[in-house]
C-alpha cells in the first residue's frame, strides 16, 4: 500500500464486505485519498485489515474514538445504515452510504434530516452517475438528440453463484435483486429521464425458493410521459447488465452488449455502448436508418466517486448523488416491491407518507 502524502484525504471504512472491499482496493490505488481504518466486526475484516497494512476497528464507534478521518464510507447491510450514518453525522463526518440509502423511507429519511440538521455532506454510493458512459448519454438525451423521448427497455439478468446465497440476509426480503441489483438501472434511469411516477410489477422466487424474489418485471411510467420495462433476475445464464456489458470491474469477465435501450422521436440510444440510431434522410420505416458509435474516455466509477467525495467533503462541489436524491430512487425501488406484492399499479410520490414507506396505489 503507497504511504499518505501530507495532503492525502483520510477515509473510513465500515464493512470489509464484497463492496467494501471494492472502495477498499480504489482507496488504495487513489492518488489522493488514502484508507485510514476499517470497521468491521468479522475476524475475515480483521484479517483482510491486516494483510493491507490498516488500522482495524471491531465496531465503528471504536473506531470513531481511535482515528480522525476525513470521510467515511458506510457499507454495511441496509438496515444498520441508519444507526451507523448517525453516529458519523454526530461526529460531523462526511458519508458515503452504500446504496439504498438505507432499508427504508422511514430511516433514510431521517439520515437526510440529521445530516442537514448537522451540515454535513451525506453521498450515496450511486457509482454509475459517475461513469463517463452514463455521463455522456444524460448529456446527448438533455441536448435534445432523441427528440422526445418515448419507451425505455432496460435488462438486468445474470447468475449469481450458490456461494453468495451462503449470507442469511441475501436469502430474506430485502436482500434480493431488486433492492440490491436493480435499484442501479432505476437510479440510472432517473438520472438520464427525470422523475418515476408509477410503477407496476410482478415477482417471483420459484428458482431458488428463497423468501426472496430472484426475478421481476417492472413496467415504469415517467413524469415526461415516457415509459419504460425491466427485467431483473439473478437466477439466468445471461450476459444482458450493466455490470458484465460496462467493464467498470476488472473481475467480471465484459461482454460486447448493450443492457439499455432508450427511445426517442428523433433518434434512439443503446447502453452502455452508446449506439445512436437515427434516420439521415427520409423518416419512416420503410427508409434506410444510420448509427453512430459515441465512445467517451474510459474512466473509473469508484475512483472518480472518491475524488468527488473529497471535493464535496471540502466543500469544493455539490453531491452529484445526495441523499435525498437517492431517497428518491429508494422510493421507487420499494415501490416496485409494493406493486409485486399487491398486483396493483403504485403511485411514486414525495411528501411525509411516502417518506414512512406509505405506497399509494394509483
Amino acid at each position: 500500500m503507497p504511504a499518505p502524502t501530507p495532503d492525502s484525504f483520510g477515509v473510513a471504512l465500515i464493512g470489509a464486505g464484497a463492496i467494501g472491499r471494492m472502495h477498499a482496493e480504489r482507496c488504495l490505488r487513489h492518488p489522493d485519498v488514502h484508507l485510514a481504518a476499517i470497521a468491521d466486526p468479522t475476524e475475515a475484516g480483521r484479517a483482510f485489515a491486516r494483510s493491507i497494512g490498516v488500522p482495524w476497528f471491531a465496531g465503528h464507534r471504536d473506531l470513531l474514538d481511535g482515528v480522525r478521518v476525513g470521510a467515511a464510507i458506510v457499507a454495511t447491510p441496509n438496515a444498520t445504515h441508519r444507526p451507523v450514518g448517525l453516529d458519523f453525522i454526530a461526529h460531523r463526518v462526511p458519508l458515503l452510504m452504500e446504496k439504498p440509502i438505507a432499508g427504508t423511507l422511514e430511516d433514510g429519511a431521517a439520515l437526510c434530516e440529521a445530516a442537514e440538521a448537522a451540515g454535513v455532506p451525506l453521498l450515496v454510493a450511486h457509482h454509475r452517475r459517475h461513469n463517463p458512459i452514463q455521463r455522456r448519454a444524460r448529456e446527448l438525451i438533455a441536448g435534445g438528440l432523441l427528440g422526445r423521448p418515448v419507451a425505455v427497455n432496460g435488462m438486468a439478468t445474470w447468475l449469481k453463484p450458490d456461494s453468495y446465497f451462503e449470507l442469511a440476509w441475501r436469502r430474506q426480503p430485502g436482500g434480493g435483486p431488486v433492492l440490491i441489483n436493480l435499484i442501479h438501472d432505476i437510479d440510472q434511469l432517473r438520472f438520464m429521464l427525470g422523475e418515476i411516477d408509477e410503477v407496476q410489477a410482478v415477482a417471483s422466487n420459484a428458482v431458488r425458493g428463497f423468501e426472496v424474489e430472484d426475478t421481476a418485471a417492472v413496467v415504469l411510467r415517467f413524469a415526461n410521459g415516457a415509459l419504460g420495462t425491466l427485467v431483473v433476475s439473478d437466477a439466468v445464464a445471461a450476459p444482458w447488465n450493466w455490470d458484465l456489458a460496462a467493464g467498470e470491474a476488472a473481475h467480471y469477465v465484459q461482454q460486447p452488449v448493450d443492457s439499455l435501450f432508450i427511445c426517442g422521436t428523433e433518434a434512439s440510444l443503446t447502453l452502455p455502448r452508446l449506439e445512436v440510431w437515427r434516420y439521415p434522410g427520409r423518416r419512416g420505416w420503410h427508409e434506410e436508418m444510420s448509427v453512430q458509435r459515441h465512445a467517451p474516455h474510459a474512466g473509473d466509477p469508484y475512483r472518480a466517486q472518491l475524488t468527488h467525495l473529497r471535493a464535496v467533503a471540502e466543500g469544493r462541489e455539490a453531491p452529484l448523488c445526495s441523499g435525498r436524491d437517492a431517497l428518491g430512487t429508494l422510493r421507487v425501488a420499494l415501490a416496485v416491491l409494493e406493486a409485486a406484492r399487491t398486483r396493483r399499479p403504485v403511485a411514486v410520490c414525495a411528501g411525509a407518507a411516502c417518506e414512512k414507506g406509505t405506497a399509494c396505489p394509483a
